[in-house]
């Protein structure tokens, strides 16, 4: 469609409604406070002055969420009662006025490139599909975008055409005046996320980690000066299929000192912050120093099986969210980016990982990435079968460290049934679950390490 200068002929002063929730400054929002949660969903709670007289009014609501939910939509105000109510979202464009325009009359503007005198002639408009097509006395004619000045007068806004986003409320009232009001409603398209930054340092056996909190708003539009509220968790409503990330070994039982609602935990920004539209803002929510860490390795095998070449063990982080010996707090849901120092004392990154919404107490085991150094090669050393469905599987694991130090490596076979009997091992195991074993293998510096292990299985 081609980009047409317009305006209105005869443009003045609009008329009002009943009433409008506008306020000076050409915002119409008035006292905002915004509750967002981790799945996207936002609660707006939008206090304004609305003047109303006796009996029906019609109220509009502009500056509301382009992506509000109008079901979830509700007014609290005295003396007032909801008889209708309409979300007009069908913005004001250009391309849009012509579309509204075809079959109605509109006045083309030509300028005369080298003498400046314009001259009007009135066309109707036929067709704006891709382009304009006009009606200009007995002529056909398509306005093109050739870049010479012409401009198109519209003689009147056409109805339901919005400069933004408006909600339109029909409302009972009973008596006259100005009466304080609630607006409430629901909107997809704000929401939150946590993201965490730790810094390691090996020799202390201690990390750094910083929590903070972006907000992300596409709802089309901008709220201002608004009291902010996050919750942690996960309403329903939210859909869809949520991946665990396994971070957790064990979930804490710790309360914690933050504010509650319900089963979540509410984190309220400490000060008002206007939330602008397609903007990602990033707010502090936690800092903490020297909490006890320690760096692992770990490799977890397959059902029994042989692998062709050693593998790498993963590289883990442990620590603990306790208030003893831990990071005292529970976390929201999010990605955690862990640093250590290089020999000049540059952070380095090291890698990320993502945790659930983790409470106080937890133990926590960060997979940050493999090992170079470190390597495990499972084998299945023979399969004897004994009777009917029973065999004797018996396997080796062969743990070797280029390090300079020696490591430890948890090392853990999954995948077992609860009938699986270990018959022989030659490094004492723990029975994690019904179907895991754990070692804790020592593997000397610059060494190797074997642990053998005999299974009683099914198959």
């Amino acid at each position: 469609m081609a980009l047409i200068p317009i305006a209105l002929a005869g443009a003045g002063p609009v008329a009002a409604q009943d009433a409008t929730g506008e306020m000076p400054g050409g915002n119409a929002q008035g006292d905002v406070a915004v509750t967002i949660y981790n799945n996207g969903q936002s609660l707006v709670q939008d206090d304004r002055q609305l003047p109303v007289r006796a009996g029906r009014n019609r109220i509009e609501f502009p500056d509301v969420s382009a992506r509000i939910r109008p079901e979830t939509v509700t007014l609290s105000g005295a003396g007032l009662s909801i008889v209708e109510q309409n979300f007009d979202f069908d913005l004001l464009t250009p391309d849009k006025l012509m579309d509204k325009a075809v079959g109605q009359s509109v006045t083309l503007v030509r300028t005369n490139p080298a003498t400046g005198t314009e001259r009007s002639e009135r066309a109707k408009v036929l067709a704006a599909n891709g382009g304009i097509v006009l009606q200009i006395g007995d002529r056909i004619e398509v306005l093109r975008d050739d870049g010479l000045p012409v401009r198109t007068v519209f003689d009147r806004l056409p109805p339901n055409l919005r400069a933004r986003p408006t909600l339109s409320v029909t409302v009972d009232a009973a008596s006259a005046g100005t009466v304080p009001a609630r607006l409430s409603y629901l909107t997809p398209n704000l929401g939150w996320t946590a993201d965490y930054v730790a810094l390691f340092d090996a020799a202390k056996g201690a990390m750094d980690i910083q929590g903070w909190v972006t907000l992300t708003n596409s709802t089309g539009t901008s709220f201002a000066n608004a009291r902010t509220l996050l919750v942690a968790g996960n309403p329903g409503g939210g859909g869809g299929f949520r991946a665990m990330s396994g971070a957790m070994d064990s979930a804490g039982t710790e309360s914690s000192n933050r504010e509650r609602l319900g089963d979540y935990y509410l984190y309220p920004l400490p000060q008002r912050t206007t939330i602008a539209n397609a903007q990602q803002k990033q707010v502090s929510f936690l800092d903490v120093k020297g909490a006890p860490a320690r760096s692992t390795y770990e490799y977890v095998n397959g059902w029994l099986g042989t692998s062709t070449e050693p593998r790498s063990a993963a590289s883990v982080l442990r620590f603990s969210t306790s208030r003893q010996g831990g990071l005292g707090d529970q976390l929201p849901a999010g990605t955690i980016r862990v640093y250590m120092r290089d020999a000049r004392g540059d952070p380095q990154f090291i890698g990320e990982n993502r945790i659930d919404h983790t409470p106080m107490g937890s133990s926590m085991s960060l997979r940050t990435g493999d090992a170079f150094d470190v390597k495990v090669q499972p084998t299945v050393v023979s399969r004897t079968r004994r009777g009917d469905s029973r065999w004797l599987t018996r396997m080796k694991y062969t743990l070797s460290n280029a390090r300079s130090e020696p490591v430890t490596v948890l090392l853990a076979q999954d995948g077992l049934y609860g009938d699986v009997r270990i018959t022989d091992e030659s490094l004492k195991g723990e029975r994690i679950s019904a179907d895991r074993v754990e070692w804790q293998v020592p593997v000397p510096a610059n060494g190797k390490a074997d642990v053998t292990v005999t299974f009683d299985t099914r198959y």
